[in-house]
């Protein structure tokens, strides 16, 4: 099991599981956000909204630049693409 420590809400259609199945059930779900939780989809998902050059940047190397910035600047704003 991974060392990252969640607060899973799973939800079953079955009424008893063995203690085993759980367990294995939410090893397979961290397992799974770990594969879609990483910096290139976050990147895929956000766009970067640039009011001092009136850019929108979706490009997903650029966008990762400016997040790894330590600060971003005044009116750059990060946005979901939903």
């Amino acid at each position: 099991m991974s060392t990252q420590n969640r607060d899973l809400l799973v939800l079953t259609k079955r009424v008893t599981m063995k203690p085993g199945e759980l367990k294995h059930e939410i090893e397979r779900i961290i397992e799974l956000l770990g594969q879609f939780e990483n910096m290139d989809a976050y990147c895929v998902a956000n766009e970067v909204i640039d009011l001092n050059r009136y850019k929108i940047i979706q490009k997903n190397y650029a966008v990762m630049r400016i997040l790894r910035e330590p600060k971003l600047k005044p009116f750059v704003f990060i946005v979901n693409k939903n």
